[in-house]
């Protein structure tokens, strides 16, 4: 799937306004330390180190804070927000989080178009940083109705799915992929083997798949998709036009289609991850850590301990890197709630004991 064109809205805003709205987002951006890059303890005999890029850290707490930046940086620089325009987003949450936050800097009022089934959590955060939330019950109508929305008030759908992979610049200038190698430049294994991500809007995967291409390093990109998504489906059968039924659990991560954002071609492999495995690994990793991750956080774990597997399995040695994309506050009440785990018909312990096993020196989790 190629880059797609489209006009997009007609320039609303003045010149003056828009260049104090950029100074504005530039000085948040300058304020902001770079985040943290976590090792995920592994048995040293294995020579193999794992790492979490801790996301957690920004200042709306996710990994969406770079996106939402990004993503008003360009609708301001193409002239598309002026200083009464009302910004609109089709969001499972985080991102919508982080350009509430955003909006509220440049005094615009913001809608977010959620799932029903968001976390009351991230609502809330929402809610804290000056936004609104429009629910809709089906997933499959977020988009729909934030494009609705977004014209019945005259004005902008942020269209985070469409502009993900374009708005970031990917040959550098301080986007995620450059982070991660500045900061592994003084490991034992300074190039990963492997970089593992979600796709949610496929922005990060686009960008971290040019980046390394574009700087000749031999790191592969392996993308975990979890239960319900349209990403791996598609990339088995190298179909691009599969839709999905039911939405993903794993919020922020999965999507009923494939998304303009998502750049198959700068993806070297993708892992399916269960729903049980991805919270199974979540938990595991708060023991490991001594804090709380979210969902996202399980499924990138999940994915990266079977690539560590084949790479024992092989005889190789080297570093994985993979994304700690937020914290698990937000998911009090469904992902770290046993009842929430058994109203969903998820049982997490098989999946928590095979991960044991793996730390042991097994085999992958899942891979029995």
């Amino acid at each position: 799937m190629g880059e797609q064109t489209a006009a997009g809205p007609q320039p609303v805003a003045d010149r003056a306004w828009t260049e104090r709205a950029v100074a504005k987002v530039e000085a948040d951006a300058n304020r902001s330390a770079d985040t943290h890059l976590l090792p995920y303890p592994l048995p040293p005999e294995w020579g193999i180190d794992l790492y979490l890029k801790d996301e957690s850290v920004h200042p709306t707490g996710s990994l969406k804070h770079r996106l939402a930046r990004s993503l008003f940086l360009y609708a301001l620089c193409n002239g598309w927000i002026g200083p009464h325009t009302t910004v609109v987003e089709a969001s499972s949450g985080s991102t919508a989080v982080s350009e509430a936050y955003f909006a509220r800097m440049l005094g615009l009022p913001f809608v977010a178009v959620m799932p029903a089934s968001t976390s009351h959590e991230k609502i809330s955060l929402i809610e804290f940083h000056g936004g609104s939330c429009h629910l809709v019950d089906d997933p499959g109508r977020v988009v729909a109705e934030a494009q609705r929305l977004a014209e019945k008030n005259n004005g902008h759908f942020m269209d985070q799915f469409t502009y993900a992979e374009r708005a970031t610049d990917w040959r550098g200038n301080n986007n995620i992929a450059e982070s991660i190698y500045a900061q592994m430049a003084l490991e034992r294994h300074p190039v990963p083997a492997w970089v593992v991500v979600g796709a949610g809007t496929g922005g990060t995967s686009a960008t971290i798949g040019r980046y390394v291409r574009y700087q000749r390093h031999p790191t592969r990109v392996c993308v975990v998709d979890p239960e319900n998504s349209a990403f791996h489906c598609a990339w088995q059968a190298r179909d691009w036009t599969v839709v999905t039924h039911r939405g993903s659990r794993i919020e922020g991560i999965g999507r009923q289609r494939v998304e303009p954002s998502f750049v198959p071609s700068v993806v070297d492999r993708m892992v399916p991850v269960p729903d049980a495995g991805s919270l199974a690994a979540m938990r595991a990793a708060c023991a490991v850590l001594g804090r709380r991750v979210g969902g996202s956080t399980g499924t990138n774990l999940w994915g990266a301990f079977g690539l560590i597997a084949e790479m024992r399995a092989a005889g190789e040695q080297g570093s994985v890197v993979t994304l700690l994309c937020d914290g698990g506050e937000r998911y009090a009440d469904t992902y770290y709630s046993d009842d929430w785990l058994a109203a969903h018909g998820l049982d997490i312990a098989p999946h928590l004991a095979a991960i044991e096993a793996f730390m042991r020196g097994g085999p992958a989790p899942g891979s029995a």
